[in-house]
């Protein structure tokens, strides 16, 4: 397969904000296997000299080129990490077995356990607890001084696939590291968007467990498309949360009877009303949309589970009149709500 990369101009392009530690690492694991890196670094027109610069940076490019040309040079996309060469196309193969999984969490637990299968020094664990998910890694092997580039790397591999898959923003409530905060800790705002913690008793990154129910929304056509220029996901950050409109429903659904404006909305989501106004349009729906469909659903569950009157049942869901709430009904169903209850009622 045809692998694109960045043109010349876009090397240099760009904010350069990727720490040259990352670059070194790159060289060392050229070296490691008795290569010399002088042509990929040339190639990424990183001059050789950065190297021994701790305070210089490279692009987001200029990363992705030399990264890419390792790993087909070494015939390792762990870049020399493991005991064991990872061939070219070990990670495309990970995220084909995932690709048809129905949701986030069981793309995920796949992505988790088919890793295994490429190497155990490094085991990642998906986990739960209290609301929040987790992916731990634990370490089985000494990773020595590719320990920091490679535990950064792979976790940004599978966050940038898993937002990839489900097509949304994943928010971070912690990336934690088990190494001291290193001279570029700066960067890891920009690499994982949320709190970084160091000298952890283990890497990991942990989000809201809500986005484990996320459905997948990618085919093997995207999948090819992506693969073809797959390192830009490590560092690609989405503007899109698709959770917004779970946490907006569940929100509505809680209190179904009150006005629910976008201020107040926007206030309880810890978001602008911009954004939240922004982000509903993204998905194809309007903040009135969901009122109507929590209040629908919630008038359907009184009418049917309940005996509560009609114009006890359109105050619970917010209407200040019984008529305007069978005008709203009529155009929900196509019935009036007490013709509702009643052809419910007399079914077999």
């Amino acid at each position: 397969m045809k692998i694109l990369a960045p043109s010349p101009a876009e090397l240099t392009r760009g904010r350069a904000a990727t720490p040259i530690a990352f670059i070194r690492a790159i060289a060392l694991g050229y070296r490691l296997r008795g290569m010399d890196p002088a042509n990929a670094l040339a190639q990424a027109q990183i001059p050789p000299e950065s190297l021994d610069d701790p305070a210089a940076r490279v692009t987001a490019a200029q990363m992705e080129l030399l990264s890419g040309l390792a790993m087909q040079e070494l015939d390792d996309e762990a870049l020399g990490w493991f005991s064991r060469r990872l061939p070219w196309g070990s990670y495309g193969m990970l995220c084909r077995a995932s690709l048809t999984a129905p949701t986030l969490e069981v793309a995920l637990k796949r992505w988790c356990r088919h890793h295994r299968l490429l190497t155990e020094d490094i085991v990642f664990e998906l986990a739960q607890r209290g609301g929040t998910a987790t992916i731990h890694v634990a370490e089985h092997a000494a990773l020595g001084e590719l320990r920091e580039f490679c535990l950064v790397s792979t976790l940004r591999y599978l966050l940038g696939y898993a937002c990839w898959l489900v097509d949304s923003r994943i928010a971070l409530g912690e990336a934690a590291f088990p190494f001291p905060a290193p001279a570029h800790a700066d960067a890891y705002a920009y690499l994982f968007a949320g709190p970084a913690r160091f000298a952890a008793e283990s890497a990991n990154i942990a989000f809201d467990a809500r986005y484990l129910a996320l459905p997948v929304r990618r085919d093997e056509k995207a999948l090819q498309t992506m693969l073809q220029r797959a390192l830009p996901l490590t560092v690609l950050q989405y503007r899109r949360d698709r959770l917004l409109v779970h946490s907006v429903a569940q929100l509505l659904a809680a209190h179904p009877a009150a006005a629910h404006t976008a201020e107040d909305v926007a206030a309880q989501l810890n978001t602008s009303v911009r954004t939240l106004h922004r982000q509903l349009k993204e998905e194809g729906v309007s903040l009135q949309r969901l009122k109507n469909e929590a209040r629908r659903e919630h008038a359907i569950k009184l009418l049917l589970q309940t005996r509560t009157p009609v114009k006890q049942v359109a105050a619970a869901v917010g209407f200040d009149s019984e008529k305007s709430f069978a005008r709203a009904f009529r155009e929900w169903t196509g019935v009036a709500p007490s013709a509702y209850r009643m052809s419910a009622e007399s079914a077999p």
